[in-house]
């Protein structure tokens, strides 16, 4: 039940550009400073970077879901060819729910424990489609079967209080492929979840992409998570994009200083001695008011140098990479084989 598609584009999605700020009392917080991404339909991109580097706000900034006090720019966002700059309110309440879904951080809080759970997966149908109420319960009972929820006639009578957080995670991904999207935004869609339901989940996930051919954004921290289902990788720090790549590529050959030292933290099997110590990032995340000179990475980076905290850093291209520092290629991989080996 995918409906009229919008008119097709090279891309599915085109971000560029993207600024998204804060005024506070303490003054104007860059949030998103100036990113750029574009996703094909059936292909997964992962946002990863440490918390309040950014993630969440450049996809409600995607969804039009930005608080009123943020306020967003960017010289293009296009959707299928079309702008979702400028559109209403209303426009962008059509597109919602409809080819654009988002798959929040924490079910508990995204599902609406007044309502039940069939009242809620049936709600963006009926509110987009001419469809009747049994036809929208008829696609409600399939999409939990398929995201592997039994016994669906009882649960869409059920209040998400009743649903252990494995199955609200489960529906709130039904819900967001209610309408049949062409593209799935997921923020932190495991979180809190054991590894076991972790799987489960980011399996589900990859398997309904290919099945309905969607776009998806990945939104998360863990590393892990990338290597077993992202096609592409956008590495955040401090509002930027610092690197992205494919991500085979990413974890072959890790050009940014922090995404190696992300990459050193991980307890690799094969590549870290069980015993040893993991590596670390010294320092913290730099505040984000009144803007940044240079790299935003600069108090941490081993590799530092006067130019990189007087002018701002470009990226630059290496092979099918792009990575934001001055330094060469070729002394950014042999860091990376001290490292990542």
């Amino acid at each position: 039940m995918n409906g009229a598609r919008l008119m097709e584009d090279t891309k599915l999605l085109t971000v560029d550009d993207l600024k998204v700020t804060f005024d506070l009392e303490a003054g104007r917080l860059e949030a998103v400073r100036g990113i750029s991404f574009d996703l094909d339909r059936g292909e997964t991109l992962a946002i990863v970077g440490e918390s309040g580097c950014g993630k969440s706000i450049t996809s409600l900034a995607i969804m039009g879901l930005l608080p009123r006090k943020a306020r967003s720019q960017a010289t293009a966002i296009n959707f299928q060819g079309r702008s979702l700059t400028g559109l209403s309110q209303r426009e962008l309440s059509d597109l919602r729910g409809n080819h654009l879904a988002m798959i929040f951080q924490e079910p508990m809080t995204a599902l609406n424990p007044a309502y039940t759970i069939g009242d809620q997966l049936t709600e963006a149908l009926l509110r987009h489609r001419k469809v009747s109420r049994s036809k929208a319960r008829e696609r409600a009972l399939y999409l939990l079967e398929k995201v592997g929820i039994m016994g669906g006639e009882n649960r869409v009578r059920q209040y998400p209080h009743q649903l252990s957080g494995g199955l609200r995670q489960r529906v709130a991904i039904a819900m967001s492929l209610m309408c049949g999207p062409d593209l799935v935004i997921a923020d932190e869609p495991t979180t809190a979840l054991d590894v076991t339901i972790q799987a489960q989940i980011l399996r589900l996930l990859k398997d309904l992409q290919q099945e309905f051919n969607m776009g998806l954004i990945l939104i998360t921290h863990d590393l892990g998570i990338v290597a077993r289902i992202a096609d592409k990788v956008a590495v955040m720090y401090a509002g930027e994009i610092m690197e992205n790549a494919p991500t085979c590529e990413l974890f072959k050959q890790p050009m940014h200083p922090y995404t190696q030292g992300l990459l050193s933290c991980m307890p690799t099997p094969g590549r870290v001695a069980r015993g040893s110590h993991l590596g670390t990032i010294p320092g913290v995340v730099p505040s984000l008011i009144d803007g940044i000179e240079g790299c935003a990475f600069a108090d941490r980076c081993p590799h530092v140098m006067p130019e990189c905290r007087s002018q701002p850093i470009a990226l630059r291209r290496f092979k099918e990479s792009a990575y934001r520092c001055l330094l060469e290629p070729q002394a950014l991989q042999a860091h990376a084989r001290e490292l990542v080996p």
